[in-house]
């Protein structure tokens, strides 16, 4: 029987582990073709994670309870999207139907995500293997940045010149995406285990293609990252605390010295020649001001660019199509109730981020998310939701270990049961 079981619970982790990369591979797309204005890559990437997450359902795969919550808010800003569609309140059908399906793909990678993660040797690969993908992304584009300026690849020029990252044409999304892994290679490389040094040299190159970005928020962002993976694990009382300090003085030593072979005048320029809050308090004012007018049912999911023109307080001289801050962004368009709905999804990832310690990048980019619009791509916007799925799922194992169970009890009692 116990045979049987195991051979039972094998297949199970193989079929996992096969939907969970199935979904990793799809984001890997969605990144690598951020550049292309075209709409298919989108399409490719939403259609690939609807087809792994309903896969996942066929098969009978469902999140635990104390993982589901994040997975009633995503799916409550779907449902309150079609209801903008049902009653007529959103002020451009087209674009509220693109952004429910955008948070129809998050809720499914979230999905996906927490239901595939039941051990943790198939969850730290997978996590191994996005910090591995990070670290290709940033050298690209650092190279990128100083041979071909906004040329992705060195082949297809982007109409771009300063600010292009590999083949993410806004520093800021870049900017999120090593945010949200950052933190998995430094928890990776202040422990002790024969690859914390190369972890170490990996985390590195990410903070410098964070230099290299001129991304001021991501900065200032990932420097607080490195403080908070110190200080959790501080907390925490891991066995690796002493070594911690030697290895940060050797991150910021290795990040120095390759800030200085590639130049950091890009971002010294810029930190000079333009103002932090240039448009953005005006932005913020006038979004506060569509709030007002809809505060319940906002403007419709994706409508902010259509609406803001009719609340705007001056002529930037260029087509605004973003609040610089999803936050109030996500108020205007869905009206209070999205923003507190958000703003509970926040506060419920403070505890599995914080517990895993390499879970905080999805708070760093919902941070970024205040003063930014990181939630405006889909492909962006899913780096820090699978992670949050990795750190719930994570947690649930814990809990397990922590009643005295484990993960194959528990599911062979499924079985028998």
């Amino acid at each position: 029987m116990a045979t049987a079981n195991s051979s039972y619970l094998s297949r199970i982790g193989a079929k996992d582990t096969l939907l969970l990369f199935s979904l990793v591979l799809f984001l890997f797309f969605a990144t690598s073709t951020l550049w292309i204005p075209a709409y298919w890559p989108v399409a490719v990437f939403e259609i690939g994670v609807f087809a792994v997450a309903g896969i996942a359902l066929v098969v009978g795969r469902v999140p635990s309870h104390s993982a589901s919550f994040p997975l009633f808010t995503l799916s409550f800003m779907v449902l309150w999207g079609g209801l903008q569609l049902v009653s007529g309140s959103t002020v451009d059908r087209f674009v509220t139907e693109r952004a429910t399906l955008q948070w129809m793909t998050w809720a499914a990678v979230y999905f996906v995500g927490v239901v595939t993660l039941k051990r943790e040797e198939p969850a730290r690969l997978a996590r191994s293997v996005m910090v591995w993908f990070a670290f290709v992304l940033s050298v690209e584009a650092i190279l990128q940045a100083f041979l071909s300026p906004g040329v992705v690849f060195g082949l297809f020029p982007t109409g771009y010149h300063d600010f292009v990252m590999g083949p993410i044409v806004y520093h800021t999304h870049y900017a999120a995406v090593i945010e949200a892994v950052f933190p998995i290679a430094l928890f990776r490389a202040f422990h002790r285990t024969k690859e914390s040094n190369l972890f170490l040299g990996i985390s590195a190159v990410l903070l410098t293609s964070m230099v290299v970005s001129a991304s001021r928020g991501g900065l200032v962002i990932s420097f607080a990252e490195v403080i908070g993976v110190l200080v959790l694990s501080h907390l925490q009382k891991t066995r690796e605390e002493r070594r911690i300090g030697f290895l940060i003085v050797c991150l910021l030593a290795a990040t120095a010295i390759l800030c200085v072979i590639v130049g950091f005048e890009t971002t010294s320029e810029r930190f000079y020649s333009e103002a932090l809050a240039r448009g953005r308090i005006q932005f913020a004012i006038s979004t506060l001001h569509m709030i007002a007018a809809r505060p319940w049912v906002g403007w419709g999911l994706g409508c902010w660019p259509a609406v803001y023109p009719a609340f705007a307080t001056f002529d930037p001289g260029v087509i605004v199509n973003q609040a610089h801050s999803d936050w109030l962004q996500w108020s205007a368009e869905g009206g209070v109730p999205v923003g507190v709905a958000m703003l509970a999804l926040a506060a419920w990832s403070v505890k599995p981020a914080i517990r895993s310690i390499w879970g905080i990048g999805v708070l760093a980019v919902l941070v970024h998310a205040a003063f930014d619009y990181p939630f405006s791509r889909p492909a962006v916007g899913a780096w820090p939701i699978l992670i949050l799925a990795m750190a719930a799922a994570s947690g649930r194992r814990n809990a397990s270990v922590d009643l005295g169970g484990n993960e194959e009890l528990e599911n062979s009692a499924a079985i028998q049961g």
